[in-house]
């Protein structure tokens, strides 16, 4: 057999072996009182049968392993408690054996999958996922990045049972219970259902262009998705099968994926209905909209780095043992040790590296295929209605059908309306990309506003002291803005982390950025990037763009252009800024290890 790829350095080494699979699942490995709490939800709890079964010590094992007419002899069991008794653990046994599945994930190693979140898996919706790169257009730079949001997602769940559990073991006192823990981890299986075509690209970019008055994310849609899987594939029996109360746990699963149904109830002291505010810290395990800490984060750092090539410094299996809950203002949340907040700062600067070198790479061809395919690309939803890509997020049974597989729909069809979006497709193919020419940024705090008028801004920036021979249009210019941050805009995410300390782990405390002495922390947390590319492969022209570029850096007082491409000496004493001084500045700031960010107003 080949031998499989060595992992990378710097991705989490996921347990490996049995003890990957959760003792927590195999009820032969329950003890006493994990036995009798199971007895008591099937509803042959009676208090003489716990108790002589407490003074046995019987755990599950003893109990699943022994014959059906032993029951009696041994004197746990009375003759009035047998049948309910045998059909509550051939139940069990039937359960666990038939159905629990064990996953051999590349990040976290071998899992074991509750039944039920195997059956949602095994449905048309989920398995959409596999056909949604993670990354979206990211493949086409990095060769790596071809795992797609099906693996992300049954990581996402693996790792919020993880928490869970942890914060159950460590605090029983919290009474967190098995639906609870049932129900976040369909929660973090499902909360990248309503993802479109190369991911980020959809919701972020393609959208927003086709559709600029539709105030819609994709959390809307992963909502709408899931309710559609329960209902389209009749799944609601088998959650109630296992224990799940239909109404409250279908609004807690959908709450923490996108927060609270109703959003006038945001002005309440309490908004969700799921869950009481007893159980508030549940709600910042998939989707933490308090600090962005969540194990979405978690799993999907480890998973990207992995695919990357690029190293991850942060260790979430560390932060596991460090978590517990405290309460603030008469509400729980996820609070972490004070001495692993060097650690959270490495998952923050692990997301901005992640964004800077990847995730915001430029793939505007992508964009203009589907914007010139969409009045044309017609799918097939509910009732025979056709929609457009922009539009098939009405429809969920259109949606289903709309995943990255356009790109070669559009690529093969012979549909004349699809021509110039094709003839994109081919420049793809042939690697015909459109022409970096270099970044920029602000040189003051303020804010620049995408719209249509910049490229013909930087058309009218034609440089009067050795002009290029080539006249340019707006046409010729794309360009993307980037608001680069730690997560929570221009502030410091770790502002609104809760940390606790040995000496007293039930108080809340918080670490100001000064108490961390460090001199690797940012300076600023947020900052707008301005990347400018050419369309046209014409080198002369490429060469008068790139003239054109700095020429509008200089008259909108922009930073010089960051690219050792953009070679224009002629023009650069013009800016007497762009001298010695400045550059070094910029170079710092350009740099991770200092990492000077200039901030922007939002």
């Amino acid at each position: 057999a080949p031998a499989k790829r060595p992992r990378r350095e710097g991705s989490p080494e996921g347990p490996r072996g049995p003890t990957a699979v959760s003792d927590r699942c195999d009820p032969r490995l329950w003890d006493t009182e994990r036995l009798c709490q199971h007895l008591s939800r099937c509803g042959v709890g009676e208090p003489g049968l716990l108790r002589r079964l407490r003074e046995s010590g019987v755990t599950g094992s003893m109990l699943l392993d022994l014959p059906a007419c032993a029951l009696e002899v041994t004197r746990v069991c009375l003759p009035a408690e047998r049948l309910r008794v045998l059909a509550c653990l051939n139940n069990l046994r039937q359960q666990h054996v038939d159905v629990m599945k064990v996953f051999n994930d590349p990040i976290h190693g071998h899992i074991e999958i509750h039944p039920l979140l195997v059956r949602i898996i095994d449905t048309p919706q989920f398995q959409r996922l596999r056909y949604i790169k993670q990354l979206g257009g990211t493949y086409f730079v990095f060769p790596g990045a071809s795992h797609n949001r099906f693996e992300h997602s049954i990581g996402v769940g693996y790792l919020a049972g993880c928490l869970v559990r942890a914060l159950k073991e460590r605090q029983p006192e919290l009474d967190i219970t098995q639906r609870d823990i049932l129900c976040v981890e369909i929660a973090g299986l499902c909360h990248d259902l309503g993802h479109g075509p190369f991911s980020h690209m959809f919701d972020g970019r393609f959208i927003p262009l086709t559709r600029p008055d539709l105030k819609w994310k994709h959390e809307t849609a992963s909502v709408e998705m899931f309710e559609h899987l329960i209902t389209s594939n009749k799944l609601e029996e088998v959650m109630k099968a296992y224990g799940l109360v239909l109404e409250e746990d279908m609004n807690f699963i959908k709450e923490q994926i996108g927060g609270p149904i109703d959003e006038t109830a945001c002005e309440k002291s309490w908004p969700y209905r799921g869950r009481q505010k007893e159980k508030s810290f549940l709600y910042e395990i998939v989707a933490n909209k308090k600090n962005g800490i969540d194990v979405d984060k978690w799993d999907y750092f480890a998973r990207d780095c992995h695919h990357l090539g690029i190293q991850n410094n942060f260790d979430y299996k560390r932060l596991l043992k460090f978590t517990r809950v405290c309460e603030v203002k008469n509400q729980k949340h996820i609070c972490t040790r004070d001495k692993e907040v060097g650690n959270l700062y490495d998952m923050f600067h692990t997301r901005n590296c992640l964004h800077r070198r990847a995730y915001q790479h430029k793939i505007g061809n992508i964009i203009e295929i589907m914007q010139k395919a969409d009045k044309f690309f017609k799918i097939e939803g509910s009732g025979g209605k056709l929609y457009q890509i922009s539009t098939a997020l009405e429809d969920m049974e259109a949606y289903t059908k709309l995943t990255d597989n356009i790109y070669l729909e559009i690529l093969h069809s012979s549909c004349p309306e699809l021509e110039e979006a094709r003839e994109i497709l081919h420049k793809i193919e042939r690697r015909e990309l459109y022409k970096f020419l270099g970044e920029t940024q602000p040189e003051t705090m303020r804010e620049i506003v995408k719209n249509n008028s910049l490229a013909k801004t930087i058309a009218n920036s034609k440089p009067e002291k050795d002009p290029p021979d080539v006249e340019l249009k707006a046409e010729d210019f794309i360009i993307d803005i980037i608001n680069m941050d730690y997560g929570m805009k221009e502030q410091n995410p770790i502002d609104n982390v809760l940390f606790y300390c040995k000496a007293d782990p039930s108080k809340a405390v918080k670490i100001s950025k000064e108490q961390v002495v460090s001199k690797l922390l940012p300076m600023t947390f947020a900052e707008q990037i301005i990347r400018v590319y050419c369309k046209n492969q014409d080198p002369n022209i490429v060469s008068a763009a790139k003239q054109y570029f700095i020429q509008w850096c200089i008259e909108n007082d922009f930073t010089k252009p960051q690219d050792s491409d953009v070679v224009a000496p002629h023009l650069t004493p013009m800016k007497k800024s762009w001298n010695n001084r400045r550059d070094d500045e910029h170079r710092a700031a350009s740099e991770p290890s200092c990492r000077q960010r200039l901030p922007f107003d939002k």
